[in-house]
């Protein structure tokens, strides 16, 4: 299979699985454990994504400079700052750090 072949057929699962989203019958989501069940698994999915570009470089666990930004990106999203701030203060934190060669 090439590369464009797997890219094809991504695309047509994708689709397919919006399509199945639009036909799901509403009565089956609107119960609220089901409610519920998706908005925890949007934070999960959410959750996982950071913790997987904060922390992982190819195959391994590695801690550098993204580790302290999202610690502060973190913080400030909790005294909720604005949202254009936590990401200037995260990238700023990073670059200094990498700057000062304390994280690589």
């Amino acid at each position: 299979m090439t590369l464009w072949s797997a890219v094809l057929l991504a695309c047509i699962a994708c689709m397919l699985l919006k399509l199945a989203g639009y036909l799901t019958p509403t009565h089956w989501l609107d119960k609220p454990r089901t409610a519920r069940i998706t908005d925890l698994l949007t934070v999960a999915l959410l959750a996982a994504l950071v913790a997987t570009q904060t922390l992982a470089s190819g195959q391994s666990i590695v801690l550098d400079a993204r580790v302290p930004a999202v610690i502060v990106a973190a913080i400030l999203l909790s005294v909720r700052a604005p949202f254009l701030l936590v990401v200037l203060a995260g990238a700023v934190t990073a670059a200094l750090l990498r700057l000062w060669g304390l994280a690589a």
